[in-house]
This record gives C-alpha cells, structure tokens and sequence, in this order.
C-alpha cells in the first residue's frame, strides 16, 4: 500500500513538473541509475578514453551541476600531470665511450686534490699509478672542475656560496623555467631576480623565446630599473649558458654599466666566470 502510494506521488510530481518529452524523461532515468551504481561501486575503473570524454566534457559542465560528475576537479588536475610526467619521460640511452669511474677511486681524486692544493692533475695521476690505479690526466681534470676544483694551485679562491654572500649587492639574476598547459604546449617564463632582496623585477612568457623576445625583456627591464633609484645601483647580471640568450642580450646590459656574469658548467659547487 505504502508503496503504491509513493509511486502515485512520484508520478503526479513529475507531471506537474511539466516533465514531458522523452529526452528530459530519459536524462532522469540515467541520473537514478548513476545513483545506483555509486552505491554499489565505490571507485570506477576509467580507460584512456574515458578520461578524454571526461575532460573534454568538464569545459562544458556548469560548475553547479558538478555534483553528478564522476571525478574531481583535483582528479582532472592529477591527470594533466600524468601526460604532462609522460611528455618529459624519455628512453635513457647508454652513452658510449669509456666506462665511469668508480666512486672510490673518484673520492680519492678529489681527496688528493683538497688536501694537496699544490697538486695538479699530472701529479695526481702519477701518485695514483703509485696506488695501482690508471686514470689519465683529462679524467681528473675533468672530475676536478665538475666538483667546483680549480687547477693548481689557484684551488683555494672563492666558492660560490662566498662569491653570493660577499657580491649580493648590486646583483641582478636571470633563469628561464617551464609552465605546460592543459593541451601539452610548453611556455618558457623568464625572470629577473634582486639577489639580495629576492624581488621579482620582471618576468616574460613565450612559447618561442628567440634572440628578438629575449633583447626586448632586456630592454623592459632596463627600462624599470632606471625609473627605480634604488635598483639604479646593479653592477652585475648573473646567468647560465643557455642557447637562448643571444649576444643583444648581453649587449644591453653592457650599454647600462651591467657586467654579464656566467655560471660555470658543473653539477656541483660551481665558480663564476666573466663574459667576455
């Protein structure tokens, strides 16, 4: 009784909601069978192409009407990282030449060398060879400046932390980072940082920072700081070797009084180095 009474008060409602036509009908029909199987199935395995019709979807969904939506704007947002982690992911190749040095034997040359700051890299290979170990003088050369190790006997100047602390006024930093959008385009953020203070003095985006885009981010910036009296003072500007800073670039900052200041190559401790 109780619930043919109940049908009879769901079916009059829905008359008098002027629910009609058969799509509208039907819609109704899905939402309650959706509302069913949630409660069976607490989380839905999703193919590839289920993700796409999701996502393509969400850009045409109300945010009010969101509730019937199966996933998460945080899940969409997860699942842009993912393809955004599989664009950068490439096959590591084996690089062909001679095998690595073994980590003792590479500790032992840097010992060598921090210890012994008169020692260069001929004296070092013949005191290994003395030990029974054969690495040649280009090897140790090379271990020595990716370490941040001059040559002999100029191995005791100033280490980058030193040259940051002493210098920080008066230095202008530059670095280029990446921002991948919701359709996998690349765009390159360069920024112009106060050493000392941490501001953010300009930032620029582009998906094709050439010679041109990269002169005029000069330009703008250079225009900013001579408007400020107090960034007026910047002796130098600080930067890596990459591609995309052109010789105009460079050549901006010297028309100002800048003198351009590279990083050295090496993964750690690295030394400066004056452009020329």
């Amino acid at each position: 009784m109780l619930y043919a009474l109940a049908y009879a008060i769901i079916r009059r409602v829905l008359l008098l909601s002027g629910i009609s036509l058969d799509a509208e009908a039907e819609v109704l029909v899905l939402r309650h069978e959706l509302a069913v199987l949630r409660r069976q199935i607490k989380r839905p395995i999703l193919r590839r192409t289920d993700r796409l019709f999701l996502s393509a979807m969400s850009r045409r969904l109300p945010r009010e009407r969101w509730t019937a939506f199966i996933v998460t704007p945080a899940t969409l947002v997860r699942w842009h990282r993912e393809l955004v982690r599989r664009k950068w992911t490439y096959k590591r190749r084996r690089a062909p030449g001679r095998p690595p040095i073994d980590p003792e034997t590479r500790a032992l040359i840097l010992r060598m060398a921090r210890e012994n700051s008169r020692w260069g890299c001929v004296r070092i290979k013949g005191e290994l060879q003395g030990l029974g170990i054969v690495v040649s003088a280009t090897t140790i050369r090379t271990i020595l400046r990716r370490a941040g190790l001059g040559p002999a006997p100029r191995r005791g100047g100033l280490t980058w932390r030193q040259f940051l602390s002493t210098e920080a006024k008066g230095i202008l930093a530059c670095d280029f980072f990446c921002v991948e959008t919701v359709f996998l385009k690349t765009l390159y953020v360069l920024v112009f940082m106060d050493i000392q203070t941490r501001r953010i003095l300009g930032i620029g985006v582009s998906a094709n920072p050439n010679g041109t885009w990269v002169t005029q981010q000069a330009r703008n910036l250079m225009m900013d700081l001579n408007d400020d009296p107090e960034l007026c003072r910047m002796r130098l500007l600080l930067r890596d070797r990459d591609a995309k800073y052109c010789r105009t670039f460079d050549a901006v900052f010297a028309a100002e009084g800048i003198e351009v200041v590279l990083t050295r190559i090496g993964p750690h401790r690295p030394t400066v180095t004056r452009s020329d």
